[in-house]
Order: structure tokens, then sequence, then C-alpha cells
């Protein structure tokens, strides 16, 4: 894990947040490099789960809600960590993070538990005496229940359809650890998906398999993945059944994605509290009914990390460590790296202005410092797929080479085709 947390830092993929001022912990800055990945990412998943379906709309909805959003979601009452405290140390834990009854930092004494509501509390209002508290949302979802009259209405959707949103959520963690893993910013990539009573098993099922393909369309090797069952005892308060993708981190397992049959409860306790009605009319069978709601719920911060980790290669080429970051072409931040074979003789100028059109197409790098090879060392740690060269062929015959990340190998291949050559190969197209 150290290896890729310092490959993040040194290549420009993920800081530490105010990391001048001693940084904060649980806060993550994603880089030049990182903000990219992450946007394919979140890109890939859009165009896989929205884009492409006739059942899936989408929402962008404010961080900040009304405050009895989250007393009718029954975050207030039930949203709560049990704490403990060393005696000795002083340090905090969870409870449920403990592996004995001693403090695994010094073995001293613990106190009894105590309940701790991790939403992150602010003040709307322009002073202190007329200002009202309410919480940065620790979920993306609950905007999703709240306006899911005005979607259906306004779209004229049709059940079973689903509403999709990507954002921000926030959490107070008691321990954030584990890089990007576990921290207090955090983005979210969430499905709430609206069906009959009747039919929740078998979409159930359906959602279960289209998520763990996407995973694999990721690049992450099956291995690395599992599915836990939460058992009954431990669910959520709103959770009929609930199943989690997890991957195999350096750290040990941990969850990706989590995916639930809240049933009714989310929409049945909005429409209560707020004495809207927030059911469903079919007006084909004239007939009006509160959905089941089966929900796909990604951390792409957590699928950030995983990409990187399964990503992340060494090999030894001609004696010496090769560093590669094996992303598949279409999360690679850089798709393509122009190197002209040497400054001189205008093969610069050449290579300038092919960077230069191509970069319209996809993401594009220019680099004409030190010897060819160290630079594709340097694509080849940040995961470019392609590198592309001119040389003193390319003013004979308009022709580049074209060098595979993976295999090294290289390909002639004309500069009017190029565009297509390397945009095929990075598109989030699906056959």
């Amino acid at each position: 894990m150290e290896k890729i947390v310092s490959l993040c830092k040194r290549k420009g993929f993920i800081f530490q947040s105010s990391g001048i001022y001693g940084g904060i912990n649980g806060c993550w800055d994603f880089g030049p490099l990182g903000v990219e990945l992450k946007r394919n990412l979140k890109n890939d998943w859009w165009y896989n789960f929205v884009q492409t379906r006739d059942d899936m709309v989408g929402l962008d909805a404010s961080i900040i809600t009304h405050p009895q959003v989250w007393v009718a979601s029954g975050h207030v009452e039930n949203f709560h960590d049990m704490l403990v405290d060393c005696k000795d140390c002083r340090k905090r834990f969870r409870q449920d993070h403990l592996e004995t009854e001693r403090c695994p930092e010094c073995g001293g004494e613990l106190t009894e538990p105590k309940a701790f509501n991790s939403m992150l509390r602010t003040r709307l209002g322009v002073s202190d005496d007329s200002s009202v508290e309410t919480y940065l949302r620790p979920e993306t979802c609950q905007s999703i229940f709240v306006d899911f009259k005005e979607v259906y209405s306004s779209t004229r959707v049709r059940i079973p359809f689903g509403i999709a949103q990507i954002g921000k959520s926030f959490r107070n963690e008691v321990n954030p650890r584990n890089f990007i893993f576990r921290s207090r910013e955090f983005e979210q990539m969430e499905i709430e998906f609206f069906c009959r009573l009747e039919e929740e098993d078998a979409w159930f099922e359906r959602w279960q398999a289209d998520i763990w393909k996407w995973y694999l369309d990721l690049g992450i090797k099956e291995s690395g993945l599992r599915w836990y069952e939460h058992p009954k005892e431990s669910l959520a308060h709103y959770s009929k059944r609930t199943v989690d993708v997890e991957y195999e981190f350096p750290f040990g397992w941990g969850e990706l994605q989590g995916l639930a049959n809240r049933g009714t409860f989310d929409l049945t306790a909005h429409g209560t509290h707020s004495g809207k009605d927030l059911s469903f009319f079919d007006a084909e069978k004239n007939e009006r009914f509160v959905p089941t709601v089966i929900e796909p719920s990604a951390g792409a911060d957590r699928t950030t990390l995983a990409v990187l980790c399964d990503a992340y290669d060494e090999e030894e080429v001609a004696g010496e460590t090769r560093v590669v970051m094996r992303f598949v072409p279409k999360l690679a931040p850089i798709k393509a790296a122009i190197l002209p074979l040497v400054k001189k003789d205008g093969l610069a100028e050449i290579a300038e202005e092919l960077e230069k059109k191509l970069r319209r197409k996809f993401n594009t790098y220019y680099d004409q410092a030190g010897a060819i090879g160290r630079r594709y060392r340097r694509q080849d740690e940040i995961g470019t797929p392609y590198c592309v060269c001119v040389d003193f062929e390319t003013k004979e015959n308009g022709t580049v080479t074209v060098r595979d990340r993976d295999t090294m190998e290289q390909t002639r291949v004309p500069m009017d085709e190029l565009a297509d050559y390397i945009g095929t190969r990075v598109s989030f197209e699906r056959d």
C-alpha cells in the first residue's frame, strides 16, 4: 500500500488536503492525473448504467437539504456509531472495529461504548440567533426519494425505472484510515431503482449481475472480488436485504458497493413526514402504489483506489524494474503521449502539431525531455496506454510508431489514421 500512496503523491494522482498546513485527516485532493482517472470512472459508470439504458434518468441534487429530510430518513435517530475511549492513552475507537476488549494502541482499559451521530452539522443563516441547524448529506439517495414525484411527473417515466446521481457525501468518521478508503468527504455513484413488489427479487438479481460485470469491465481481476451477504440481524433499519461487492485491498477486504432492497421504507417515511403523496400512479392499470426500491450504491473514491491497486505492477525489463499502471485504456488519465524521437530536424514541430490535433479527441501529453526510453518509462508509470513516436520515417512517409504500454510492441500507423486507431481503443463504448 505504501508504494501506491507514494506513487499517487509523486505523480499527481492524490494529495493530502491542505498539506502545507499539515493536512486534514480524512480529506484528500485529487491532482491532475487523479481527477482524470476518477472522472473517467464516473463517466464510464454513467455511460453504462444511465446513458445506454432506456429505464434510467439522472439527478444532481443539492448537498444541503431541509433538516427534516434526515429526521424522516431515520438518520437523526439511527445513524450512530458506538464509540469507546482508552482510559490510558485517551484515543477513541469505533467499537465494531475492535478485535479485542483492550485498546489496540496501548492495551489499556476501554470505557463503556457511547453513541455518536456521524453526520456533519452545519448552519444556514446570516446570524447565530436566526440560523437553522442542518447537515451535510451523509448519502446522496435521500434527495432522490424527496424528488421522486417531481422526476417521474416531469419525465413521464413508467415503473420500473431508476434515478441515478453522482455526488459528494460527508460523514464525521471517527478514525479515517487506509488512504482514501475511509474518509470524511467522499463521492458516491447511486441509483434508486423503483419496481413493483412482486418483481423485487428478479430485479435484485439482475442488478447483482450487472454490477459484477461492470467491475470486471474496469479491469479488476475477478479473483480480487467477492460478494458479502449481510446477515438479517445486522441489516440497516431500511433494508430487507443487502449484499456488498468487496475488493481485496493490500490492507484486507473492503466494501466497494452495496446493493440493497430498501423496500418501501423511504418513500413511505418521507410521505408521512411531509404530508405529501409519494405514491406512483399507473395510468394504464388505473392503480396507485408505493414502489419497492432496489439500490446499487458505489463509492467513486473506493473504486478508484481499487483500480489503482489492481493496476499497479512491477516487472524486470533488461535488468531494470519497470513500474506500470495497467489501467484499462478507457480509464487511463492520459490516452496517448506524443514524443519526438529528437528535438531537432523538425521532428518536435511535427509532434507538437500532432498532439494539438489529437487532444481534441482525447487526453494527450507532449514530452520531448530526455532519452526516448526514459520518456516511455515515465508514461508507463502513470498508465498511458499508447506512446506515439515521431521519427525520421515520419518525414518520409507520414507514419508514426505507436508503442503499446502492456506489450511494449510497436506498430507503424499513418498519422491521418492515428485518431481513429487510438480512439476506438480508449472509448467507453461497448458492443
